[in-house]
């Protein structure tokens, strides 16, 4: 039973949209073409602008059009909190 929820935990995870003025790391990864150094880069960039729009990722180093394109569905843009 542990093992069932915890399944149905990862794959609520897996599906729910990223918010990228609030996650982590770790959540950031989730996004496909963004790996550890990308959401760490995400997570510095963050410290000194907020994100307005999904499009706005592509001000940080490594992240094109091509990706942010892929994870629309994905990308939440929550209340920056500065």
């Amino acid at each position: 039973m542990k093992i069932l929820l915890s399944l149905m935990i990862a794959a609520g995870a897996l599906f729910a949209a990223v918010d990228i003025n609030n996650a982590g790391v770790r959540e950031l990864t989730t996004l496909n073409g963004i790996g550890e150094a990308k959401a760490k880069a995400i997570v510095a960039y963050r410290k000194k602008h907020c994100f307005k729009k999904a499009e706005d990722l592509t001000a940080v180093k490594g992240i094109g059009k091509a990706t942010v394109k892929k994870n629309l569905k994905e990308i939440k843009v929550g209340t920056c909190k500065k």
